[in-house]
């Protein structure tokens, strides 16, 4: 593409989402409104503008892997539970007025679910994870986190104020030189991972890891949101797929994603509980979810346990989808998990690409920074056990013609670019 028709082109993708912002640029806009304006032209031009869309056609970006979102029981415990409930509204924290004999249940279960001594509930995942470590960790500790870690741990660690230590992605190596440079600092010391990472869906060497930080005098917390209810006995993670329960000092389960509810589980120690209970702000000064959503989480959770032939099905299917995306010369990176990227590089790319996908009738989502880092950008092909095997075939086709489409169109523009 020449360099002139590649800014115009630009030009016209950043001037069209300025138009769907309630005209940024009118005179009557305050000096901040024009800055925040300003920025979002310069998001636009790299490409990384998001926009909420309704997903259509075949799901390939929900993580409703147990394809319990839809499922007629979850429906009508639901219904049950709002119905048996004495109150729709929890009408403030769980220290004031929003606790309830559910809770208390639910936790209970959750807490053997995970294989813990106990468990508390947060209300998102991020509130559980930013809730957990700025809580537990402060100036003086320090955090080792991996480089792929979801922004919950991110933030969590900076909202701490403790000192943090990225190391590459999965890079053992990296960890414990890390671990090592810093054994005799004092302070609280922790690993943070995911078990499933999100964007990549590889798995973390939780085994590793769980030696190197008991070798150097750390404690491992660990992400099971992409795990909870595909992995392990009865869908209770990596975790307890490799029998690490008494060695990891927390366990986060989120409820959002196979689970098809909301909010998370920290799994630990009573200490951990009690601590968080009285340290954790994201807990602390959060209303509570009103009693009756206990009913789903509970309903969903007894669904996840029982579900050995979905979790079958799910990793037959993405190992067939993985080979044959591969196969088709595809860069799917080291996924090992029901999450299948597609490395495409540039923004551009991959942004066309899942346009070509959604006209060929898939819900397809284009990864790009600051989520992934800077040229990595990505379809993430996320599957659900409920997808049929003709549907993943039609993805495949769907993909060698967005291809083929995409290059015809370069070769048409560089033939233009040579004429002239």
């Amino acid at each position: 593409m020449r360099d002139e028709d590649a800014r115009l082109q630009r030009a016209d993708f950043a001037a069209r989402p300025v138009r769907d912002c309630a005209d940024l640029n009118t005179s009557s806009d305050s000096k901040l409104v024009r800055a925040l304006g300003k920025d979002l032209r310069e998001i636009a031009a790299r490409g990384e503008l998001r926009t909420l869309e309704i997903p259509a056609g075949i799901n390939l970006c929900s993580n409703d892997y147990l394809a319990l979102a839809a499922n007629p029981a979850l429906r009508d415990a639901v219904i049950g539970a709002v119905a048996r409930a004495e109150r729709v509204g929890s009408t403030g924290s769980r220290l004031l007025a929003g606790n309830a004999c559910e809770w208390d249940e639910l936790e209970r279960e959750f807490a053997d679910f995970a294989g813990t001594d106990a468990a508390l509930y947060f209300t998102s995942g991020y509130a559980a994870n930013v809730g957990l470590l700025s809580a537990v960790m402060g100036r003086g500790d320090i955090v080792f986190s991996d480089a792929a870690n979801h922004a919950s741990l991110i933030d969590g660690a900076r909202i701490s104020g403790a000192e943090k230590v990225v190391f590459p992605h999965g890079d053992l190596e990296a960890l414990e030189l890390a671990l090592h440079d810093h054994v005799n600092q004092p302070g609280r010391k922790l690993v943070a991972t995911e078990s499933v990472f999100s964007m990549d869906g590889d798995l973390a060497p939780l085994r590793e890891m769980a030696t190197l930080a008991k070798r150097y005098g750390a404690e491992v917390v660990v992400d099971e949101a992409h795990a909870t209810g595909v992995f392990g006995p009865e869908g209770r993670g990596r975790v307890a797929e490799l029998g690490l329960e008494s060695e990891i000092f927390a366990v986060v389960h989120m409820c959002g994603k196979a689970l098809a509810s909301a909010g998370a589980f920290v799994c630990g120690g009573a200490t951990l509980k009690s601590y968080l209970i009285n340290r954790a702000r994201t807990f602390l000064f959060n209303t509570a979810l009103p009693p009756y959503f206990a009913g789903q989480i509970r309903a969903a959770l007894s669904l996840a346990r029982a579900a050995e032939a979905e979790r079958a099905r799910l990793k037959t299917i993405t190992t067939k989808l993985r080979e044959n995306l591969r196969g088709g010369g595809w860069d799917t990176g080291k996924s090992a998990s029901q999450i299948v990227p597609v490395m495409l590089g540039g923004n551009d790319v991959a942004m066309r690409f899942a346009a070509e996908l959604g006209r060929d009738g898939f819900a397809v989502r284009a990864i790009r920074p600051p989520t992934v880092p800077e040229g990595s950008a990505r379809l993430r092909l996320s599957l659900t056990c409920a997808l049929k095997d003709e549907e993943l075939v039609r993805l495949a086709q769907a993909m060698a013609r967005a291809r083929e489409h995409m290059s015809a169109a370069m070769q048409g523009q560089a033939a233009s670019a040579g004429r002239a």
